[in-house]
């Protein structure tokens, strides 16, 4: 039976099944990276502030499905509960297992790097230098692409971008291959307000431009989740040749992937660990030549991705784990940290119905009977 009844009273029948084209392997016109979440240890304590504690099996057989999907792995980002719930032991054991696993199986990876091991609150610039530094040497040491992800603690302690450059400069040095920016605005981390020395966006951008000139030949490219397309795009074509734009644009990816007659974007994504089959399918598309099936592809994942990445946007993760569950890639709704609760059973309801709709639930009675299970315990009678 792949009926549910909703919090509101509604009934709703699922249609599961999976109308996608699975790709030959990673696509050719775009780099896309998937930032994958992290599947609990459901026999485990995981509530807030116990020790992170994880399922490696259903862990890493995530990171295949992705890989199988042809998308990149982006480890240990924000949509793996960095700075909510995971902390450094687990990431960086997190980190070495997914890298290793990436070399048995040819899949690509990138890690993020920040400073998650220090205590909260403000710090100095010499220590938050050093946890930089640390967490730097730990991906580089097991192969992976190091992302430096914004540091809350240099958001909280570095006043102006002077102080940014030197800091970014000396870890630039550090790394032995090309590292990957992140620029994640206060919609997704309120605690990254102010970051790069300032509070006005073209500030900021000016810093970073500084940055990334000072340093091309280092430099992959960066990582933007601002959900500013305009503000994408300009930075984009403002960026040095070779450098690429890494759409984390989670409502607008479809036209900033697509791109123009200047240019696009690349992508590293958390909304790819929910569409994977939809965009993977869609990126298959762009291939060959076809950017209007592109788009009607990915254009259809669009209505989830919004309601996916509701505000309070950091939460959107909760609504990735209980997608991912419904569709079957694990066993249980239960997070690290405790934050399968920061969602209400009427956000999942909506979630339930609009990755139904995006046929991304592809077995319909799983899913229903997942979902019957989690509105009972919600109070709605099935």
């Amino acid at each position: 039976m792949s009926t549910v009844t909703l919090p509101d009273g509604t009934r709703y029948r699922l249609r599961g099944g999976s109308p996608f084209e699975a790709p030959p392997g990673p696509p050719r016109t775009r780099i896309a990276y998937a930032a994958a979440h992290v599947v609990a240890d459901p026999a485990a304590e995981n509530a807030p502030g116990e020790r992170a504690a994880l399922d490696w099996d259903a862990t890493l057989a995530f990171r295949d499905h992705l890989w199988r999907h042809g998308f990149g792995v982006a480890e240990a980002m924000d949509t793996a509960q960095r700075g909510m719930g995971l902390d450094y032991p687990a990431v960086r054991e997190l980190i070495s297992r997914s890298a290793e696993h990436a070399r048995a199986v040819g899949g690509r990876i990138v890690a993020g790097v920040g400073t998650d091991q220090l205590p909260d609150g403000p710090s100095t610039l010499p220590r938050i230098a050093d946890a930089y530094r640390e967490q730097l040497e730990d991906v580089l040491a097991v192969g992976a692409t190091p992302v430096l992800m914004c540091s809350r603690h240099l958001a909280a302690t570095a006043t102006r971008p002077e102080e940014y450059l030197a800091l970014y400069g000396d870890l630039l040095a550090q790394s032995d291959r090309k590292v990957l920016l992140h620029w994640l605005g206060p919609q997704f981390d309120p605690a990254l307000s102010g970051y790069w020395g300032s509070s006005d966006v073209d500030t900021q951008a000016n810093t970073v431009l500084t940055l990334i000139k000072e340093h091309a030949d280092r430099i992959d490219g960066i990582k933007l989740s601002l959900l500013d397309a305009g503000f994408e795009v300009a930075l984009r074509r403002r960026l040095p040749a070779g450098v690429r734009m890494y759409t984390g644009d989670d409502f607008h990816y479809p036209e900033l992937i697509g791109g123009d007659e200047q240019g696009y974007s690349d992508a590293l994504l958390g909304v790819f660990a929910v569409i994977a089959p939809a965009a993977a399918s869609a990126l298959l598309a762009l291939d060959r030549g076809q950017p209007e099936r592109f788009r009607e592809l990915m254009d259809g994942t669009v209505p989830l991705a919004r309601r996916l990445f509701w505000p309070p946007t950091q939460y959107y993760k909760t609504g990735v784990v209980f997608l991912s569950w419904l569709a079957g890639h694990q066993s249980h709704f239960v997070m690290v940290g405790g934050l399968h609760a920061a969602r209400s059973p009427a956000h999942c309801a909506r979630l339930l119905q609009l990755a139904d709709t995006a046929g991304l639930l592809p077995d319909a009675e799983l899913a229903a009977a997942r979902a019957r299970a989690y509105f009972t315990v919600a109070g709605v009678d099935q």
